[in-house]
């Protein structure tokens, strides 16, 4: 287990110096776009109106074919789009189906159980 905390707290320095270096990448990039700033705020006015309708449409659009395609219960390929059904996925009450297989054996061979897996978090 040493062994599994020293690696951790490697990754841990690993991490604070990539965000070091990417804190001091942010701050000589801001520096040099100091030159330019006033010229990308003026593009960034004009354009942003226009993305920002274009957005709200595209946002609008979807949901509407979203509903319209499951009132449809179908897929519906458009000429570069294709709106994708699917059914609702299927869940089991797995700690009731435990309980159950206990007086029923046969149920259980039925059941299949994933590979362990790990997450990194930070600690608090």
């Amino acid at each position: 287990m040493e062994h599994i905390v020293a690696k951790l707290d490697e990754l841990a320095e690993l991490k604070a110096a990539a965000d070091l270096t990417r804190l001091d990448y942010e701050a000589q990039r801001t520096e040099i776009l100091k030159a330019v700033q006033a010229e990308l705020d003026a593009l960034a006015a004009e354009y942003e109106p226009l993305m920002e309708i274009a957005s709200s449409r595209i946002t609008a659009l979807e949901v509407e074919i979203k509903n319209a395609v499951l009132a449809h219960g179908a897929s519906v390929r458009g000429g570069r789009l294709h709106a994708v059904f699917a059914r609702g996925r299927v869940s089991w009450d797995t700690k009731a189906l435990d309980v159950y297989s206990l007086s029923h054996p046969e149920v259980s061979g039925f059941r299949t159980q994933g590979s362990p897996t790990v997450s990194l978090r930070a600690v608090k």
